[in-house]
């Protein structure tokens, strides 16, 4: 049983990093762009803990979470870019 949750939610986030692929490429402004980077980042991190959980290994954890630190950086890096110019004063 939890086998099928568990690829029933993998399959739910791999549609959502399609689409928010999509976000990405069609996004209208800058801004809709980083808010689907962040999110996408946010599902490649669930969908490791699902991997996780799946393989019984806890290095996935610790991957989701570097993934996780990696993709708070870029993001506050990506919009201090587009709202001053620079990313280091």
């Amino acid at each position: 049983m939890i086998e099928m949750a568990l690829v029933f939610a993998a399959a739910c986030y791999g549609i959502a990093l399609v689409l928010d692929l999509w976000r990405i490429v069609l996004g209208p402004h800058a801004a809709d762009r980083i808010l689907a980077l962040d999110t996408m980042v946010i599902n490649v991190i669930a969908l490791l803990v699902l991997y996780g959980i799946w393989r019984g290994t806890a290095i996935y954890f610790e991957a989701a979470m570097l993934i996780a630190m990696v993709g708070f950086v870029s993001t506050v890096a990506y919009c201090r870019f587009l709202l001053r110019g620079d990313i280091i004063e």
